[in-house]
């Protein structure tokens, strides 16, 4: 972090040009114009997927910024989380996505604009929190570590719907989310997980299972409202086997965690989990929306391994 009197900050800015629908794209010249007002801004746009956004933070991060800043949705920040895990320089988000929900939890201003007022803040005043991520098996994103998300890691209906969403080609956007929702929720069924708590076996059938290093996800979801980013370990959520119609009541209620007291929804803690669905069709996992590979997925938490950019100390979500 730069020193008083060190001169302007160094603020190395990577912009996910598929964010949003182009919405990171549409706020990049305002965004970057703000920034110069308070920081020295070296631009790096990714040239497109998940390889061209991680090649673009290796380079943001290797010039040892005072903080690299994102301006896409939780994708992006899954791929930054994985970048400067474990270093010095703090991550910063300027949400332009179809989630924010890192931004959102991190206290971030929906607005852009004052994004970067409270980033260019936080960066003056120092005010930078360093929160446990989440580790598991998959592919990993930095070759030699394993693979990190901020948010959660699940299986089951969510993964299912994910993994259908994946594969269709038609319709675009957000209706091919909702075609992929709708097949799978006619398709709806429990599977017969095994879930490692720390050691200690729970064999339950389930609905899906969520493993939650942060509270939230698909905007705004509590699915995990126990889980914290400062307590080393790991919330998870087990919805046992439910109708249809009981999903379709439990779904609004979700922001809210208005799940939480269901007779079929069953809240614990652990510091590692391993997830197994040892017989019946290939149980996908996915962490922070984006693809781990099949079960059995282990995950476990890295404490304070992400240094973040907060507006002020105190406004983070715990």
């Amino acid at each position: 972090m730069t020193k008083p009197g060190a001169g302007r900050p160094r603020i190395a800015l990577v912009i996910n040009p598929g964010a949003g629908s182009g919405a990171a794209l549409r706020f990049a010249r305002t965004i970057v114009e703000r920034l110069a007002s308070g920081a020295e801004v070296s631009v790096l746009r990714s040239d497109g997927g998940a390889a061209g956004s991680v090649a673009a933070l290796t380079r943001a991060a290797g010039a040892a910024p005072d903080a690299v800043v994102v301006c896409g949705g939780d994708g992006i920040v899954h791929l930054a989380a994985n970048v400067l895990a474990g270093g010095a320089v703090p991550l910063g988000i300027v949400p332009a996505g179809t989630g924010n929900d890192t931004a959102d939890l991190l206290g971030m201003a929906r607005d852009p604009a004052a994004a970067v007022r409270q980033i260019l803040h936080a960066v003056a005043a120092g005010s930078v929190r360093r929160i446990d991520l989440g580790r598991c098996d998959g592919p990993p994103v930095v070759p030699g570590a394993a693979r990190a998300f901020v948010g959660l890691l699940y299986a089951g209906f969510d993964s299912a719907v994910n993994d259908r969403a994946n594969r269709m080609r038609w319709p675009r956007g957000a209706a091919r989310y909702n075609a992929a929702l709708a097949i799978e929720t006619a398709r709806l069924r429990a599977r017969d997980f095994v879930v490692d708590l720390d050691g200690s076996r729970l064999a339950v059938p389930a609905t899906l299972v969520a493993v939650g290093n942060g509270p939230q996800y698909g905007g705004g979801k509590r699915i995990a409202p126990h889980a914290r980013w400062d307590d080393g370990e790991l919330g998870v959520t087990v919805v046992g086997p439910v109708s249809r119609l009981t999903l379709v009541r439990l779904a609004p209620t979700l922001p809210r965690a208005g799940h939480v007291g269901h007779p079929r929804v069953l809240l614990r803690s652990a510091r590692s989990v391993l997830l197994d669905v040892p017989a019946g069709p290939v149980t996908m996992a996915y962490a922070d929306g984006e693809p781990i590979g099949p079960l059995p997925v282990r995950a476990w938490v890295e404490r304070d391994a992400l240094p973040v950019l907060v507006p002020g100390f105190g406004t983070m979500a715990r």
